[in-house]
């Protein structure tokens, strides 16, 4: 290091001594302002949450980390302000928010406190195992900010003001992706979207779609396939989840279902029809069909001939039995013959009944909608075993459920018909690519 020049030692020394010790105590203070380690930024409206990078998280404990963070200078020098302790607890069965603060050392006068925010409240109502809750503390230990966070993209910050505990939701922004998916039946229409890369909940929208004309226990044979267009999100560059179907197209037994969401959420074909029909094809969820239609079958029963109107459909018993279409019923009842059942009128031509339930779920005189769980499958009245018996009437007469033409679907308005097609023919572009791409690589 460099000596002192004469000429500054000589100033120095012409000073008054009050003077001198000043200048000596700037000096230090600028030296101690170069070699320390810069301060956290001033804090702000919330006090950020730190970073926890590795430290341990126990079930059903907490962990901590200190953190300072520094107000504005004065004149007489930095101003000393107190740690900001944050802790995180990760919930675990039979845990309530009053044992959650206990456990952290918090009162039950904060709890009630941070409560009387009705968004807080209606969200910490809500925890489950797992999920985590993160404290941040003074050096009174007083709360003085708790976040949750409700899902990847969603946070629940609970801050304490003069006016007490405001809440607000802080949210990440999205980036929406589109991916495609193609696949080709070999075992089962289930293994074939796994193997593609699908989850449970698009697979099951699969079979929703394309329900109506599809019955995917009988209809689906080797060689059928699929592809489908969906929406992937990530915030911060990261996989958050799965957004919706926006396009799918099924091969089945050679005749082509295409399907593409509109604005308002539901599907409709390439010529804007809707794929939502006025009926169910199946109303339960069944095993195998234990009895087809069939006017002239034999009864298992009696042995004689007698005409079986409807389908037996075999399930478990407590299976769930759905309405196959909206309607009011028009029977819900008991008889030796017939056990529990449901009759649904639906308009003016058609009727649906459910015979052999172990419960009725509905009333005589009661509006429901398609798909509304009207009883579950039993084995009451005259039956072998546990399965449902349904009819499909039209205008009186027994038709086969299972090829019976259903009412024609609706269509889109004419003025939405042209934007809606330019689009389906974008997607099914994409969709006719992945196809290609599928069969290039194998």
């Amino acid at each position: 290091m460099k000596s002192i020049p004469k000429y500054m030692t000589r100033f120095v020394a012409a000073l008054p001594r009050r003077h001198q010790v000043l200048l000596s105590s700037v000096c230090a203070a600028t030296l101690l302002v170069v070699l320390l380690p810069s301060e956290p930024a001033t804090a702000s409206k919330h006090v950020s949450e730190p970073q926890l990078g590795n430290a341990e998280l126990i079930l059903g404990q907490r962990y901590q980390l200190d953190i300072s963070v520094k107000n504005d200078t004065s004149e007489q020098g930095v101003q000393q302000q107190p740690s900001i302790r944050w802790s995180g607890y990760e919930v675990r069965s039979g845990d309530s928010l009053a044992r959650i603060f206990d456990q952290m050392g918090l009162t039950p006068q904060q709890l009630y406190r941070v409560t009387q925010d009705q968004q807080a409240d209606k969200y910490l109502r809500k925890i489950h195992p797992g999920d985590t809750l993160r404290f941040a503390r003074d050096e009174n230990d007083e709360l003085i900010q708790l976040a949750f966070q409700l899902d990847p993209t969603q946070t629940l910050i609970i801050s304490k003001t003069d006016n007490g505990y405001v809440s607000e939701i802080e949210a990440k922004a999205v980036e929406v992706r589109t991916e495609t998916a193609h696949a080709r039946i070999q075992s089962s229409f289930w293994n074939a979207g796994i193997d593609a890369g699908l989850t449970e909940g698009q697979i099951m929208s699969i079979a929703d779609i394309f329900g109506w004309d599809i019955d995917f226990a009988l209809d689906l044979r080797e060689g059928d396939e699929f592809s489908v267009m969906f929406e992937k999100k990530y915030a911060d560059g990261e996989f958050v989840g799965f957004g919706r179907v926006l396009a799918a197209e099924f091969v089945n037994r050679g005749e082509h279902y295409q399907a593409f969401l509109h604005d308002n959420g539901e599907f409709y074909n390439a010529e804007g029809r809707a794929m939502r029909k006025s009926f169910l094809r199946s109303p339960v969820k069944f095993t195998y069909i234990s009895s087809s239609f069939n006017p002239r079958r034999l009864h298992p029963v009696t042995g004689q001939v007698r005409p079986h109107n409807g389908i037996d459909y075999a399930a478990s018993v407590g299976t769930p039995v759905m309405s196959s279409g909206a309607g009011r019923v028009i029977a819900s009842a008991y008889n030796n013959l017939n056990g529990h059942y449901v009759f649904v009128q639906h308009g003016e031509r058609y009727v649906t009944k459910y015979l052999h339930l172990s419960k009725r779920l509905v009333k005589k005189g009661q509006r429901i909608k398609q798909g509304e769980l009207i009883g579950r499958v039993g084995a009451t009245g005259r039956v072998t075993g546990a399965h449902l018996h349904y009819e499909f009437l039209v205008d009186g007469v027994h038709r086969n459920p299972r090829t019976v033409k259903f009412p024609q679907a609706e269509s889109l308005a004419k003025n939405e018909l042209p934007m809606f097609k330019e689009a389906a023919q974008q997607r099914l572009a994409v969709l006719n690519d992945s196809k290609r791409f599928y069969l290039a690589m194998r």
